[in-house]
């Protein structure tokens, strides 16, 4: 069991705060990567630094974003332009190699 740190813009921030239960992560992350089932992270808010932490229960692995978001909340702690975004979006900031060569993962969290 780790704890993982990771700033999130307000959008976001306020979606998990409110019960999201799903996020998205990018494989291609190195950090993300080391991301697994049990483990902590301690959300902190860009804008005013408050503090969420939770608890990840489960990790799930997809090949495209697309797929992903069928299941999923579209929630995304990356960069500020993909904090809420679609499948289309996702799939035009990362390039189809990237995408094949990586996949996607969503993993879902429990507030504490």
């Amino acid at each position: 069991m780790q704890k993982h740190i990771l700033n999130l813009y307000s959008d976001a921030f306020n979606l998990i705060k409110q019960g999201i239960k799903t996020i998205e992560l990018r494989l291609n992350d190195e950090k993300r990567q080391k991301i697994y089932i049990s483990d902590y992270i301690q959300f902190i808010n860009l804008d005013n630094k408050e503090i969420l932490e939770v608890k990840v229960k489960n990790i799930y692995k997809y090949k495209n974003f697309k797929d992903l978001y069928k299941d999923f909340d579209k929630v995304s702690i990356g960069y500020k332009k993909d904090e809420i975004a679609n499948y289309k979006d996702m799939e035009q900031y990362y390039t189809i190699e990237d995408i094949e060569k990586y996949g996607v993962v969503a993993i879902e969290i429990e507030l504490l």
